[in-house]
Protein backbone atom coordinates (compact mmCIF):
# COMPACT_ATOMS: atom_id res chain seq x y z
CA UNK A 1 0.00 0.00 0.00
CA UNK A 2 0.88 3.31 -0.29
CA UNK A 3 3.12 5.44 2.18
CA UNK A 4 0.85 8.92 2.95
CA UNK A 5 4.49 11.01 4.23
CA UNK A 6 3.57 14.38 6.74
CA UNK A 7 4.26 16.52 3.47
CA UNK A 8 1.23 18.45 1.22
CA UNK A 9 0.84 17.44 -2.25
CA UNK A 10 1.78 20.25 -3.17
CA UNK A 11 5.61 20.74 -1.47
CA UNK A 12 6.23 17.49 -2.43
CA UNK A 13 5.64 18.16 -6.27
CA UNK A 14 7.49 21.49 -5.74
CA UNK A 15 10.61 19.64 -3.84
CA UNK A 16 10.64 16.97 -6.13
CA UNK A 17 10.68 18.96 -8.85
CA UNK A 18 13.01 20.84 -8.04
CA UNK A 19 15.32 17.55 -7.63
CA UNK A 20 14.38 17.23 -11.07
CA UNK A 21 15.82 20.21 -12.50
CA UNK A 22 19.34 20.03 -11.59
CA UNK A 23 20.12 17.53 -14.22
CA UNK A 24 18.82 19.14 -16.96
CA UNK A 25 20.36 22.47 -15.54
CA UNK A 26 23.75 20.34 -15.60
CA UNK A 27 23.25 20.42 -19.51
CA UNK A 28 21.45 23.60 -20.51
CA UNK A 29 23.03 26.29 -18.62
CA UNK A 30 26.59 25.63 -19.95
CA UNK A 31 25.58 26.26 -23.69
CA UNK A 32 26.01 29.45 -24.03
CA UNK A 33 29.15 29.01 -22.96
CA UNK A 34 30.44 26.82 -25.32
CA UNK A 35 32.30 28.78 -27.52
CA UNK A 36 34.19 30.88 -24.50
CA UNK A 37 34.93 27.57 -23.25
CA UNK A 38 36.09 26.55 -26.36
CA UNK A 39 38.50 29.34 -27.28
CA UNK A 40 40.20 29.38 -23.62
CA UNK A 41 41.02 25.49 -24.12
CA UNK A 42 41.39 24.95 -27.46
CA UNK A 43 38.73 22.82 -28.04
CA UNK A 44 36.34 22.89 -31.70
CA UNK A 45 32.82 22.22 -31.69
CA UNK A 46 32.98 18.62 -31.68
CA UNK A 47 35.39 18.43 -28.57
CA UNK A 48 32.88 20.94 -26.75
CA UNK A 49 30.01 18.38 -27.69
CA UNK A 50 31.93 15.72 -25.43
CA UNK A 51 30.85 17.82 -22.18
CA UNK A 52 27.42 16.57 -22.90
CA UNK A 53 28.27 13.25 -24.01
CA UNK A 54 30.99 12.27 -20.74
CA UNK A 55 27.89 13.68 -18.70
CA UNK A 56 25.46 11.76 -20.37
CA UNK A 57 27.18 8.19 -19.98
CA UNK A 58 27.91 8.81 -16.64
CA UNK A 59 24.82 10.15 -15.90
CA UNK A 60 23.48 6.57 -17.80
CA UNK A 61 26.13 3.89 -16.16
CA UNK A 62 24.81 5.22 -12.65
CA UNK A 63 21.36 5.89 -12.87
CA UNK A 64 21.70 1.40 -13.03
CA UNK A 65 22.83 2.31 -9.77
CA UNK A 66 20.61 4.95 -7.68
CA UNK A 67 17.24 3.14 -7.84
CA UNK A 68 18.68 -0.15 -6.10
CA UNK A 69 20.44 1.90 -3.73
CA UNK A 70 17.14 3.68 -2.38
CA UNK A 71 15.58 0.01 -2.57
CA UNK A 72 17.93 -0.97 -0.11
CA UNK A 73 19.25 2.26 1.68
CA UNK A 74 16.03 4.54 1.48
CA UNK A 75 14.94 7.39 -0.66
CA UNK A 76 16.22 10.18 1.64
CA UNK A 77 19.67 9.33 1.83
CA UNK A 78 20.79 8.23 -1.84
CA UNK A 79 19.27 11.95 -2.66
CA UNK A 80 21.48 13.73 -0.22
CA UNK A 81 24.21 11.67 -0.61
CA UNK A 82 23.98 12.68 -4.12
CA UNK A 83 23.35 15.62 -4.17
CA UNK A 84 26.75 16.32 -2.12
CA UNK A 85 28.59 15.04 -4.53
CA UNK A 86 27.01 17.12 -7.45
CA UNK A 87 27.77 20.48 -5.53
CA UNK A 88 31.74 19.04 -5.24
CA UNK A 89 31.98 18.18 -8.90
CA UNK A 90 30.53 21.61 -9.52
CA UNK A 91 33.55 23.35 -7.96
CA UNK A 92 35.57 21.19 -9.60
CA UNK A 93 33.77 21.97 -12.83
CA UNK A 94 34.46 25.61 -12.04
CA UNK A 95 38.16 25.19 -10.97
CA UNK A 96 38.96 23.69 -13.80
CA UNK A 97 41.81 24.87 -16.11
CA UNK A 98 42.01 22.67 -18.74
CA UNK A 99 39.58 20.46 -20.95
CA UNK A 100 40.52 17.29 -20.05
CA UNK A 101 39.75 18.27 -16.13
CA UNK A 102 36.72 19.50 -16.82
CA UNK A 103 35.33 16.59 -19.11
CA UNK A 104 36.57 14.59 -15.27
CA UNK A 105 34.69 16.63 -13.19
CA UNK A 106 31.74 16.80 -15.69
CA UNK A 107 31.21 12.88 -15.65
CA UNK A 108 31.47 13.67 -11.85
CA UNK A 109 28.26 15.54 -12.21
CA UNK A 110 26.89 12.97 -14.04
CA UNK A 111 27.00 10.29 -11.52
CA UNK A 112 25.55 12.05 -9.18
CA UNK A 113 22.88 13.87 -11.12
CA UNK A 114 20.30 11.30 -11.62
CA UNK A 115 19.48 10.75 -7.81
CA UNK A 116 16.78 13.67 -8.42
CA UNK A 117 14.99 12.23 -11.52
CA UNK A 118 15.21 8.44 -10.58
CA UNK A 119 14.93 8.29 -6.89
CA UNK A 120 12.35 11.16 -7.07
CA UNK A 121 10.10 8.61 -9.68
CA UNK A 122 10.48 6.29 -7.01
CA UNK A 123 9.55 8.76 -4.15
CA UNK A 124 6.11 8.99 -6.31
CA UNK A 125 4.84 6.07 -6.56
CA UNK A 126 5.91 5.15 -3.08
CA UNK A 127 3.32 7.74 -1.64
CA UNK A 128 0.42 7.66 -4.04
CA UNK A 129 -1.36 5.24 -6.78
CA UNK A 130 -3.34 5.14 -9.77
CA UNK A 131 -4.60 8.76 -11.01
CA UNK A 132 -3.19 10.99 -8.27
CA UNK A 133 0.16 9.32 -8.88
CA UNK A 134 -0.48 10.36 -12.36
CA UNK A 135 -1.39 13.59 -11.14
CA UNK A 136 1.62 14.18 -9.03
CA UNK A 137 3.79 12.97 -11.70
CA UNK A 138 2.28 15.29 -14.22
CA UNK A 139 2.92 18.49 -11.73
CA UNK A 140 6.42 17.33 -11.31
CA UNK A 141 7.29 17.67 -14.84
CA UNK A 142 5.48 21.04 -15.08
CA UNK A 143 8.18 21.88 -12.89
CA UNK A 144 10.72 19.84 -14.11
CA UNK A 145 10.19 21.53 -17.63
CA UNK A 146 10.89 24.83 -16.66
CA UNK A 147 14.86 23.89 -16.09
CA UNK A 148 15.56 23.42 -19.83
CA UNK A 149 13.73 26.62 -20.50
CA UNK A 150 15.62 28.97 -17.87
CA UNK A 151 18.75 27.38 -17.99
CA UNK A 152 20.69 28.55 -21.30
CA UNK A 153 19.06 31.98 -20.95
CA UNK A 154 20.29 31.93 -16.91
CA UNK A 155 23.54 30.98 -18.57
CA UNK A 156 23.94 33.80 -21.46
CA UNK A 157 23.01 36.21 -18.25
CA UNK A 158 25.55 34.83 -16.38
CA UNK A 159 28.15 34.95 -19.44
CA UNK A 160 27.14 38.63 -19.47
CA UNK A 161 28.16 39.09 -15.63
CA UNK A 162 31.52 37.09 -15.84
CA UNK A 163 33.44 34.46 -17.00
CA UNK A 164 31.73 30.73 -17.46
CA UNK A 165 33.39 29.55 -14.21
CA UNK A 166 30.22 31.50 -12.90
CA UNK A 167 27.52 29.19 -14.20
CA UNK A 168 29.19 26.39 -12.28
CA UNK A 169 29.48 28.65 -8.98
CA UNK A 170 25.75 28.59 -9.59
CA UNK A 171 25.32 25.20 -10.35
CA UNK A 172 26.76 24.55 -6.76
CA UNK A 173 24.63 27.25 -4.83
CA UNK A 174 21.63 25.42 -6.75
CA UNK A 175 22.63 22.15 -5.52
CA UNK A 176 23.32 23.35 -1.66
CA UNK A 177 19.64 25.06 -1.40
CA UNK A 178 18.46 21.68 -2.39
CA UNK A 179 20.53 20.23 0.07
CA UNK A 180 18.86 22.14 2.68
CA UNK A 181 15.26 21.73 1.22
CA UNK A 182 15.51 17.73 1.35
CA UNK A 183 17.03 17.87 4.65
CA UNK A 184 14.26 19.54 5.99
CA UNK A 185 11.66 19.25 4.14
CA UNK A 186 11.45 15.41 2.28
CA UNK A 187 10.41 12.32 4.83
CA UNK A 188 11.46 9.08 4.34
CA UNK A 189 9.21 7.07 2.33
CA UNK A 190 10.60 3.38 1.77
CA UNK A 191 10.82 2.48 5.50
CA UNK A 192 13.10 -0.38 6.31
CA UNK A 193 10.84 -2.89 6.23
CA UNK A 194 10.02 -2.69 2.89
CA UNK A 195 13.70 -2.55 1.99
CA UNK A 196 15.74 -4.72 -0.03
CA UNK A 197 19.24 -6.47 0.68
CA UNK A 198 21.98 -4.75 -0.91
CA UNK A 199 23.48 -7.56 -2.86
CA UNK A 200 25.00 -6.80 -6.57
CA UNK A 201 23.72 -10.99 -7.79
CA UNK A 202 20.47 -10.12 -6.92
CA UNK A 203 20.38 -6.71 -7.86
CA UNK A 204 22.01 -8.08 -11.23
CA UNK A 205 19.24 -11.04 -11.80
CA UNK A 206 16.56 -8.05 -11.02
CA UNK A 207 18.05 -6.01 -13.82
CA UNK A 208 18.82 -9.00 -16.35
CA UNK A 209 15.13 -10.29 -15.39
CA UNK A 210 13.81 -7.25 -16.27
CA UNK A 211 15.94 -5.94 -19.46
CA UNK A 212 14.26 -9.83 -20.50
CA UNK A 213 10.71 -8.59 -20.66
CA UNK A 214 9.64 -8.02 -23.64
CA UNK A 215 6.63 -5.25 -21.85
CA UNK A 216 9.54 -3.74 -20.23
CA UNK A 217 11.51 -3.30 -23.51
CA UNK A 218 8.69 -1.98 -25.27
CA UNK A 219 7.19 0.47 -23.11
CA UNK A 220 10.60 1.83 -22.35
CA UNK A 221 12.19 2.16 -26.11
CA UNK A 222 8.18 3.86 -26.73
CA UNK A 223 9.63 6.81 -24.16
CA UNK A 224 13.55 6.57 -25.07
CA UNK A 225 12.69 6.93 -29.03
CA UNK A 226 9.70 9.38 -28.82
CA UNK A 227 12.04 12.25 -25.91
CA UNK A 228 14.80 11.07 -28.53
CA UNK A 229 13.24 13.21 -30.69
CA UNK A 230 13.14 16.52 -28.71
CA UNK A 231 16.45 15.58 -26.94
CA UNK A 232 18.33 15.53 -30.73
CA UNK A 233 17.41 19.37 -31.01
CA UNK A 234 17.93 19.97 -27.11
CA UNK A 235 21.61 18.69 -27.75
CA UNK A 236 22.09 20.43 -31.06
CA UNK A 237 20.76 23.89 -29.26
CA UNK A 238 24.04 25.71 -29.72
CA UNK A 239 24.28 24.33 -33.76
CA UNK A 240 20.88 25.30 -33.76
CA UNK A 241 20.05 28.77 -32.23
CA UNK A 242 23.80 30.18 -32.93
CA UNK A 243 24.78 28.70 -36.52
CA UNK A 244 21.06 27.79 -38.09
CA UNK A 245 19.03 30.83 -36.67
CA UNK A 246 21.64 33.19 -36.50
CA UNK A 247 20.86 34.16 -32.92
CA UNK A 248 23.14 35.51 -30.00
CA UNK A 249 24.52 33.45 -26.95
CA UNK A 250 21.44 35.81 -25.01
CA UNK A 251 18.88 34.65 -27.36
CA UNK A 252 18.62 30.94 -26.20
CA UNK A 253 15.04 31.32 -24.84
CA UNK A 254 13.79 31.70 -28.61
CA UNK A 255 14.39 27.91 -28.44
CA UNK A 256 13.68 26.79 -25.07
CA UNK A 257 10.56 29.44 -23.88
CA UNK A 258 8.00 28.04 -26.25
CA UNK A 259 9.58 23.90 -26.23
CA UNK A 260 9.22 24.14 -22.59
CA UNK A 261 6.15 25.91 -22.64
CA UNK A 262 4.42 23.06 -24.54
CA UNK A 263 5.95 20.56 -22.15
CA UNK A 264 4.37 22.26 -19.35
CA UNK A 265 1.04 22.81 -21.18
CA UNK A 266 1.21 19.19 -21.52
CA UNK A 267 1.84 17.88 -17.68
CA UNK A 268 -1.21 20.23 -17.17
CA UNK A 269 -3.36 18.55 -19.80
CA UNK A 270 -2.11 14.94 -18.15
CA UNK A 271 -2.64 16.12 -14.79
CA UNK A 272 -6.07 17.14 -15.49
CA UNK A 273 -6.98 14.32 -17.64
CA UNK A 274 -6.30 11.86 -15.13
CA UNK A 275 -8.91 9.84 -13.97
CA UNK A 276 -11.06 11.42 -17.25
CA UNK A 277 -9.04 9.99 -20.41
CA UNK A 278 -7.71 6.63 -20.26
CA UNK A 279 -3.93 6.03 -20.35
CA UNK A 280 -3.48 4.62 -23.56
CA UNK A 281 -6.09 7.13 -24.78
CA UNK A 282 -4.20 10.11 -23.78
CA UNK A 283 -0.95 8.54 -24.71
CA UNK A 284 -2.40 8.03 -28.63
CA UNK A 285 -3.19 11.63 -28.72
CA UNK A 286 0.27 12.86 -27.60
CA UNK A 287 1.80 10.57 -30.31
CA UNK A 288 -0.87 12.13 -32.76
CA UNK A 289 0.75 15.31 -31.48
CA UNK A 290 4.16 14.85 -31.69
CA UNK A 291 3.93 13.12 -35.36
CA UNK A 292 1.75 16.21 -36.25
CA UNK A 293 4.42 18.45 -35.44
CA UNK A 294 7.14 16.70 -37.14
CA UNK A 295 5.47 16.85 -40.16
CA UNK A 296 5.22 20.63 -39.85
CA UNK A 297 8.42 20.93 -39.20
CA UNK A 298 9.68 18.88 -42.01
CA UNK A 299 7.38 21.27 -43.97
CA UNK A 300 8.87 24.36 -42.62
CA UNK A 301 12.19 23.27 -43.16
CA UNK A 302 11.75 22.36 -46.83
CA UNK A 303 10.25 25.27 -47.66
CA UNK A 304 12.14 27.96 -46.22
CA UNK A 305 15.34 28.81 -47.49
CA UNK A 306 16.96 29.89 -43.99
CA UNK A 307 14.33 28.53 -40.79
CA UNK A 308 13.85 31.78 -38.50
CA UNK A 309 11.83 32.45 -34.99
CA UNK A 310 9.11 32.09 -34.20
CA UNK A 311 8.37 29.63 -37.12
CA UNK A 312 11.55 27.08 -37.16
CA UNK A 313 10.31 26.33 -32.76
CA UNK A 314 6.76 26.37 -32.81
CA UNK A 315 6.75 22.32 -34.22
CA UNK A 316 9.01 21.87 -30.84
CA UNK A 317 6.34 23.66 -28.65
CA UNK A 318 4.22 20.68 -30.52
CA UNK A 319 6.13 18.09 -30.12
CA UNK A 320 6.97 18.78 -26.24
CA UNK A 321 3.37 19.14 -25.75
CA UNK A 322 2.87 15.79 -26.89
CA UNK A 323 5.71 14.31 -25.18
CA UNK A 324 4.47 15.36 -22.06
CA UNK A 325 1.29 13.42 -22.18
CA UNK A 326 2.80 10.18 -23.34
CA UNK A 327 5.54 10.19 -20.47
CA UNK A 328 3.51 9.96 -17.18
CA UNK A 329 1.49 7.15 -18.79
CA UNK A 330 4.60 5.16 -19.90
CA UNK A 331 6.81 5.80 -16.88
CA UNK A 332 3.60 4.91 -14.30
CA UNK A 333 2.98 2.04 -15.82
CA UNK A 334 6.85 0.66 -16.11
CA UNK A 335 6.88 1.55 -12.27
CA UNK A 336 4.03 -0.51 -11.79
CA UNK A 337 5.19 -3.80 -13.56
CA UNK A 338 7.67 -3.84 -10.33
CA UNK A 339 6.11 -2.70 -7.10
CA UNK A 340 8.62 -4.25 -5.05
CA UNK A 341 11.41 -2.68 -7.35
CA UNK A 342 10.35 0.74 -8.53
CA UNK A 343 13.69 2.76 -8.16
CA UNK A 344 15.54 -0.52 -9.86
CA UNK A 345 12.66 -0.35 -12.74
CA UNK A 346 13.30 4.12 -12.78
CA UNK A 347 16.70 2.77 -13.18
CA UNK A 348 16.99 0.93 -15.79
CA UNK A 349 14.43 3.01 -17.92
CA UNK A 350 15.96 5.94 -17.41
CA UNK A 351 19.38 3.98 -18.26
CA UNK A 352 17.55 3.08 -21.37
CA UNK A 353 16.52 6.62 -22.20
CA UNK A 354 19.97 8.15 -20.79
CA UNK A 355 21.92 5.91 -23.26
CA UNK A 356 20.09 6.68 -26.00
CA UNK A 357 20.58 10.37 -25.54
CA UNK A 358 24.27 10.49 -24.87
CA UNK A 359 24.92 8.98 -28.14
CA UNK A 360 22.40 11.61 -29.45
CA UNK A 361 24.43 14.07 -27.99
CA UNK A 362 28.43 12.61 -28.62
CA UNK A 363 27.37 11.04 -32.18
CA UNK A 364 24.24 11.98 -34.33
CA UNK A 365 23.93 15.76 -32.72
CA UNK A 366 27.58 16.92 -34.28
CA UNK A 367 26.74 14.89 -37.71
CA UNK A 368 23.31 16.50 -38.15
CA UNK A 369 23.34 19.67 -36.64
CA UNK A 370 25.00 21.55 -39.76
CA UNK A 371 21.50 21.16 -41.77
CA UNK A 372 18.06 22.25 -40.65
CA UNK A 373 16.75 19.72 -42.76
CA UNK A 374 18.99 16.42 -41.06
CA UNK A 375 17.87 17.51 -37.93
CA UNK A 376 14.41 17.64 -38.76
CA UNK A 377 14.72 13.88 -40.19
CA UNK A 378 16.54 12.92 -37.79
CA UNK A 379 13.91 14.05 -35.35
CA UNK A 380 11.22 12.28 -37.30
CA UNK A 381 12.72 8.98 -37.56
CA UNK A 382 12.73 9.05 -33.46
CA UNK A 383 9.15 10.18 -33.23
CA UNK A 384 8.44 6.96 -35.79
CA UNK A 385 10.24 4.23 -34.07
CA UNK A 386 8.64 5.85 -30.34
CA UNK A 387 5.44 5.18 -32.17
CA UNK A 388 6.29 2.20 -33.62
CA UNK A 389 7.30 0.44 -30.33
CA UNK A 390 3.99 2.00 -28.24
CA UNK A 391 1.70 0.61 -31.41
CA UNK A 392 3.24 -2.89 -30.90
CA UNK A 393 2.59 -3.02 -27.41
CA UNK A 394 -1.21 -1.78 -27.59
CA UNK A 395 -1.28 -4.63 -30.58
CA UNK A 396 0.27 -7.51 -28.10
CA UNK A 397 -1.17 -6.42 -24.74
CA UNK A 398 -5.03 -5.85 -26.57
CA UNK A 399 -6.48 -3.95 -23.71
CA UNK A 400 -7.07 -0.42 -22.28
CA UNK A 401 -3.54 1.29 -20.81
CA UNK A 402 -4.63 2.37 -17.75
CA UNK A 403 -2.94 3.94 -14.07
CA UNK A 404 -2.00 1.60 -12.83
CA UNK A 405 -1.79 -1.63 -14.97
CA UNK A 406 -1.51 -3.92 -11.98
CA UNK A 407 -2.53 -4.18 -8.45
CA UNK A 408 0.68 -3.33 -6.80
CA UNK A 409 1.09 -6.36 -4.81
CA UNK A 410 1.77 -8.07 -8.11
CA UNK A 411 4.74 -8.67 -10.16
CA UNK A 412 3.54 -9.32 -13.60
CA UNK A 413 4.62 -12.27 -15.98
CA UNK A 414 6.17 -11.63 -19.10
CA UNK A 415 3.76 -10.73 -22.26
Amino acid sequence: MAVTPPISFRRLALLLGGLSMFGPFSIDTIFPAFPQIGAQMGADKLAMQQTISVYLLAYAGMSLVHGSLSDALGRRRVILGGLVVFLLASVGCALATTLPQLLAFRALQGLSAGVGLIVGRAVIRDVLHGDDAQRLMSQVSMIFGIAPAVAPVLGGWLLGWHRWPAIFWFLMAFAAVLIVAVWRGLPETHPPAARLPLRPPVLLRGYLEMARNPRFLRLSMAAALNFGALFLYIASAPAFVLDLLRLREQQFGWFFIPMIGGMMLGAFVSGRAAGRIDGRRLANIGFACCGTAMALNLGYTLWADVPAVPWAVLPMSLLAFGIALVFPIITLAILDMYPHRRGSASSLQAFFGLLGNAVIAGLLSPLLSDSALQLALGAAAFVLGGWLFWWWENRVSGRALRVPLVPAAMEPSEL
